[in-house]
């Protein structure tokens, strides 16, 4: 293969459309568990998450609350707010018990919860131009109406808020943020729809194993409208955004990411992959030639770039 073939136009207007945000702010919300069984294991997943975050390197902050009141969750949000920049990621993980009264969802904490919609209200006041929301409870698919943005990815774990059992999600959700088989394409990035569909799938497997009837069904909505999929597609639009957005790094791209010299190499290798995959979704629309020339362009800087890495 000839490596000094020059990158193309493509590569530079794809990859800058798809910049590596400057930091990511991570922010995890273990609620009420009811009885000591729900408390220890909410409680377990969202230090299972917590660490996944801190070893993967990168400009990172993580939060992390347990049982939080209403008014700790919006002192923090407020903090987050004041400190992210409009090229920042946010991802906000809610972990615990939820409910819907047919008009309203709330997570359930210490004294009074806290609303869908006035969860919706706190993440529009984060400057940050890209976020991910990932609800886990029970009920959390009658979030989606008060969540769902442009530009925002909405994974719940429960199609709709008549879904009201304890749900399994975030348990397997927690799993794929550490588990190199969640990374399907292995490029040693877990992105946010690789996990939704490494959790969706140890779910299903789990009540199968069991010999359950299903009580929950997630999905995913990143296209600021609908009520979410079960099976994102280039078809339906979803997952386009989710799968350009990177949650946690794993192996030498965690290790890459720990190194200050490598980190800037990390960053554009990660923006060629979700280039890459950016193209993969918008491969109907563009003439056959042109998606080839694209990705040949695309997967020859990406062969340069990692063979800096590993130098």
């Amino acid at each position: 293969m000839n490596w000094k073939i020059q990158a193309k136009v493509p590569v530079l207007v794809l990859a800058s459309a798809l910049a590596t945000p400057a930091a990511t702010f991570y922010f995890t919300l273990s609620g009420l568990g009811g009885e000591p069984d729900y408390d220890q294991r909410f409680k377990m997943w969202a230090e299972d998450i917590d660490s996944s975050l801190k070893k993967a390197g990168g400009d990172i902050n993580v939060i992390t609350l347990t049982a939080p009141t209403r008014d700790q969750i919006r002192t923090k949000m407020a903090e987050v707010a004041r400190q992210a920049k409009a090229d920042d990621s946010l991802v906000v993980m809610l972990i615990g018990h939820g409910s819907h009264d047919g008009a309203e969802y709330k997570f359930n904490i210490p004294g009074p919860d806290i609303t869908g919609s006035e969860l919706g209200a706190l993440l529009d006041k984060i400057p940050a131009s890209r976020q991910l929301v990932v609800n886990m409870t029970s009920s959390s698919g009658g979030s989606i109406p008060f969540l769902q943005k442009k530009n925002r990815i909405v994974i719940t774990a429960t199609k709709t808020g008549t879904e009201k059992n304890a749900t399994t999600f975030a348990r397997y959700w927690a799993e794929a943020l550490r588990e190199p088989s969640a990374d399907a394409d292995k490029n040693e990035t877990v992105s946010a729809l690789e996990a939704f569909h490494y959790a969706q799938r140890k779910t299903t497997e789990f009540f199968e194993t069991q010999k359950r009837l299903a009580t929950e069904h997630s999905v995913i909505e990143d296209t600021g409208k609908g009520e979410g999929e079960r099976t994102p597609s280039a078809e339906n639009g979803e997952g386009k955004l989710a799968a350009v957005f990177p949650i946690v790094r794993l192996g030498a791209n965690a290790a890459a990411a720990r190194d200050p010299n490598k980190r800037p190499l990390l960053e554009k290798k990660e923006q060629l992959e979700q280039a890459i995959d950016k193209l993969k979704y918008d491969k109907a629309a563009l003439p056959e030639q042109e998606y080839k020339k694209q990705l040949t362009t695309l997967l020859l800087e990406l062969a340069r770039t990692q063979e800096a890495i590993d130098q």
